[in-house]
């Protein structure tokens, strides 16, 4: 068990990605006097407490992890809309567990006390009904090929986690928004800042979502605090929403009012579908709610962003 009462080093993988980034800013104002990325020397500030390495094809992470008591696990195949992958699911196995299961056996090896591992909300599934939210010790059921890799991964790691006495923390997240993110979430602040008219007015769905900024915090909670070892949480902003209401907020944030046009949900679907643009439409409509009631229990933990606050930052950095 971390027994220290100063912040440990920390070995962080994917640091140059949307989260990397702003965790590995978190850790160096924490003053952390020993930070490795296992990524090139790009998009990060260069600092004497923050160090380099790049894995080689074999995945020898022997010098990475040298000296280094937790591991944070942010890299991953990524769910993709359109995956072009001869067989999806052999290569999420072989980054997400594969890749995943080396990296926690050498940190077990190699002395590491605690591994943070980045799974993801799909491990519990795709949709929940209205005030039936996901559980963090419910059963999993991922849908997807992103889904089932991160579930092997979890598993995997819990057997490490027995069998070497390295304690395993993982948080599943659901979409995540903040500066600098992509996809679906910055289209649609594109759209409402250019006063785009969207469909979207008539959704009755209720969604969770985190920001950046919250979800870091929960991150360097979960580095040191003794309730976290071997644990499972869910994460969010503490506040669910539709996404005509989402929307509303997104346009407030950003100081151009949502145009949103009452359209049925059933039109939506079906014009989706003509288009090829029907799982859009559905994570649109559909419910995914989690329960964060474990994590702020255990770990006394609570967002330290309100969704509204969150969402002008990530206006800011649109």
């Amino acid at each position: 068990m971390l027994e220290s009462s100063e912040f440990p080093s920390v070995l962080v993988t994917g640091a140059t990605g949307f989260v990397g980034q702003a965790l590995i800013v978190s850790l160096h104002k924490l003053g952390i006097t020993k930070i490795v990325c296992t990524s090139r020397e790009r998009r990060i500030p260069k600092h004497k407490n923050i160090s380099f390495f790049q894995c080689d094809e074999a995945n020898d992470w022997r010098d990475a992890l040298t000296g280094c008591e937790v591991v944070v696990h942010l890299a991953a195949r990524v769910h993709v809309m359109v995956d072009r992958a001869a067989d999806p699911l052999e290569e999420f196995r072989r980054v997400n567990v594969q890749g995943t299961l080396s990296l926690a056996r050498q940190a077990a090896a190699a002395g590491v006390q605690r591994f943070v591992f980045v799974s993801s909300i799909k491990v519990n599934g795709e949709v929940t009904q209205l005030g039936h939210p996901f559980m963090a010790d419910d059963a999993p059921a991922p849908l997807d090929a992103y889904g089932v890799s991160k579930m092997e991964a979890e598993q995997g790691l819990r057997e490490i986690a027995g069998q070497s006495g390295m304690e395993v923390v993982i948080i599943r997240p659901p979409l995540i928004y903040g500066p600098g993110v992509k996809a679906n979430f910055a289209t649609m602040m594109r759209w409402l800042k250019r006063g785009v008219p969207l469909p979207l007015r008539t959704i009755h769905n209720q969604r969770s979502l985190v920001g950046l900024d919250n979800f870091v915090d929960l991150l360097v909670t979960c580095l040191m605090h003794p309730a976290a070892a071997n644990q499972t949480f869910l994460v969010s902003d503490g506040e669910d929403v539709s996404s005509t209401e989402l929307l509303c907020r997104m346009g407030q944030a950003l100081g151009h009012p949502a145009r949103l046009v009452p359209v049925p949900v059933s039109w939506l679907k079906l014009a989706a579908g003509m288009v090829g643009k029907r799982d859009m439409v559905l994570r649109l409509c559909g419910s995914l709610q989690v329960d964060i009631e474990k994590t702020r229990h255990l770990l006394g933990w609570t967002p330290p962003l309100s969704l509204d606050e969150g969402l002008k930052k990530a206006a800011e950095g649109l």
